[in-house]
């Protein structure tokens, strides 16, 4: 029988090339994405009709093969699939999937996004077309009594339909490849797109050949001797383990598929297999890296795959922003192969797996804390990073949270919040029955600051990581009665208010004077000086700056909304202790000079353990020193 018809895609479809071609060639590259998963399709299809025993034939291998010709130019994507008959071909093929054209070509003159209009419309095949001036199908349909077909189309709203040359079942799309797109004639640049997209496709990829080393008996001395031999290049892992079931799977198995994903970083702490199937389906692994502090190094590590096609690294509306940190995979069938940023943020399933993986991840930190708390704790380092940004930013995760956040204090010991509150409540807390929690960003500068409140049993937490600035604010506003305060934002008796304050015991007159003598001493602006009563053995001068107001300058820093505060400019509290002895050689000696020379060392002194004394005023001040020797 021969079949013979030439025809029109559609009557409304004029403009339909032209449009593929300048919307789609900024990411001309998924052509073969599309075409290598319709295939994949096919063979699936053949095999679950096998397996319902509606295909009875010889199933045979079963694959997908992709054949480059530099010579003849063509890209060839065959399966061993279903196959089409001429009518399937009308079908699928010409009648484009969507309907009206022209309304089509309207709404999309302005897209930005290439997947947006694939996506919508079903135009997997039709990406062929972006790198292809031609394309021609070859097709045998599984169908008993099936003849093969033949579909040519230029690219322009014409086609032919005739007799195939197919002889076994399936389908071979070839590609002419246009000379705008002769870059993927090249071996290189079709395994780099295949390795991108197909590397975990669940029907074996062929590539071309390799050569390998197999046993082949011994020689004389008894030695293993090997042959090369030529064999089909596989490009993909068919089983990767997120499609396996956790209890089948060894912790090696993790680290392995992990250095797949990541070759050259360090093993993961720990992982999340996700698995749920309602009310979505989504299956995946997720790691914890080892991460430390540069966090804006790690992003776009979590790969999304729709039914083991990779899609986008770009995640960021799946996962929750504190866990962008994380490495992995996810895969989501109810996730469209050709997904838009707007697609994901309007989704309902995507807000639903965005839940449900911070509810994962909390549930899987929450075991490790109760299940080896030691361990937990070594890991903090890392963990912390993740749990603090989390709480930052996510109500729900910070509920699950503050059962399992650590506070560690400069003497690395550990403590839940709960814990905190316990220890340090009988010591620190204010007339106003508020607890304060001191902290410190920066122990080695500010170490004279913890010696001091070391002196008054306080103890001293650690907030050192990129996100503890916000974290102290975020604390403040949800534990009840509580306080956090620097270290070195008042001197150590004035950090916790309480009704026994030790007295200056200068007169009144006293105080003037001294105060004259320290204010015309500094010659800095924005600094006040005030007389406080301290313990004698404490610093005779301490320089400190207010503790909202330096939170609200770090915030501004860091780009928080705060930028009128940034344009304020830094004001200190210099507290001078009435009852240091330094204090009282000042006032004993008549010499004006002598005096300004004590308060300006004692001063300096006070900035030079703050890391405060730089250029100029630092060398007069070693200058000075060295004269007082």
């Amino acid at each position: 029988m021969s079949i013979e018809e030439k025809g029109s895609i559609s009557i409304h479809t004029e403009n339909i090339f032209p449009i593929i071609k300048k919307f789609l060639y900024s990411d001309n590259e998924i052509f073969l994405r599309e075409l290598v998963s319709n295939a994949v399709d096919a063979v699936q299809k053949i095999k679950r009709l096998a397996a319902l025993g509606q295909f009875n034939g010889e199933l045979g291998d079963t694959f997908v093969e992709v054949a480059l010709d530099e010579e003849k130019k063509t890209i060839t994507i065959s399966d061993s699939g279903l196959g089409m008959t001429a009518e399937e071909i009308k079908k699928y093929i010409n009648q484009v999937a969507f309907s009206g054209a022209s309304e089509f070509v309207e709404k999309f003159k302005d897209a930005k996004d290439a997947n947006e209009i694939i996506g919508k419309f079903g135009l997997g095949f039709y990406s062929a077309f972006m790198v292809a001036d031609l394309v021609e199908i070859q097709t045998l349909s599984y169908q008993d009594g099936a003849e093969p077909a033949r579909w040519v189309c230029d690219g322009s709203t014409s086609y032919e339909i005739s007799e195939g040359s197919r002889t076994t079942r399936g389908t071979d799309i070839i590609l002419h490849i246009n000379a705008e797109s002769e870059e993927f004639l090249s071996k290189h640049k079709i395994e780099e797109i295949l390795d991108k997209y197909g590397k975990f496709l669940p029907v074996p990829i062929k590539f071309g050949t390799k050569t390998t080393q197999e046993p082949d008996g011994e020689d004389e001395e008894g030695k293993p001797k090997t042959v090369a031999v030529e064999v089909d290049n596989i490009i993909n892992t068919t089983a990767p383990i997120w499609t396996k079931a956790p209890a089948d799977l060894s912790d090696q198995d993790y680290l392995d598929f992990y250095k797949q994903l990541y070759p050259f970083s360090e093993d993961p702490l720990f992982w999340i297999h996700l698995n749920v199937d309602y009310p979505f389906n989504l299956t995946g692994v997720l790691y914890f890296p080892k991460v430390k502090n540069d966090f804006d190094m790690q992003r776009n590590k979590i790969k999304l795959f729709s039914r083991q096609v990779f899609i986008t690294d770009e995640v960021k509306d799946i996962v929750p922003e504190f866990l962008m940190l994380l490495h992995g995979v996810i895969d989501s069938p109810d996730i469209p192969l050709n997904v838009s940023r707007s697609f994901l943020q309007a989704d309902s399933n995507v807000k639903k797996i965005n839940s449900y993986i911070t509810k994962k991840v909390a549930d899987k930190l929450h075991e490790l804390f109760n299940k080896d708390r030691k361990s937990y704790e070594e890991k903090w380092g890392d963990i912390g990073l993740f749990v603090k940004y989390g709480m930052v930013s996510e109500e729900k995760f910070y509920d699950k949270a503050k059962d399992f956040a650590l506070l560690t204090n400069t003497k690395n010991e550990h403590y839940t919040l709960e814990e905190y509150r316990e220890k340090v409540a009988p010591v620190q807390t204010d007339k106003n029955g508020q607890v304060v929690y001191i902290y410190t960003n920066d122990p080695a500068k500010q170490d004279s600051f913890i010696q001091s409140t070391g002196k008054k049993d306080y103890d001293v937490l650690l907030m050192n990581s990129a996100i503890d600035n916000h974290f102290v604010s975020s604390l403040e506003q949800k534990l009840d009665k509580t306080l956090l305060k620097r270290v070195d934002s008042s001197v150590a008796s004035k950090l916790i208010e309480k009704d026994d304050s030790v007295e200056s015991v200068l007169t009144e007159e006293q105080s003037a004077k001294v105060k004259e003598v320290f204010e015309k001493a500094i010659v800095k602006p924005g600094f006040q000086v005030e007389i406080v009563g301290l313990h004698p053995e404490e610093f005779p001068v301490t320089v400190t700056m207010d503790e909202f107001m330096r939170r609200m300058k770090d915030m501004a820093q860091m780009g928080g909304g705060m930028s009128f505060y940034g344009n304020l400019p830094d004001s200190y509290k210099v507290a001078i202790n009435g009852n240091h002895k330094l204090v009282n050689r000042i006032l004993q000696t008549e010499d004006a000079a002598e005096q300004g020379a004590l308060a300006k060392q004692a001063v300096d002194l006070a900035l030079l353990s703050q890391g405060m004394l730089t250029g100029a005023e630092l060398t007069a001040f070693v200058n000075r020193s060295v004269e007082l020797i």
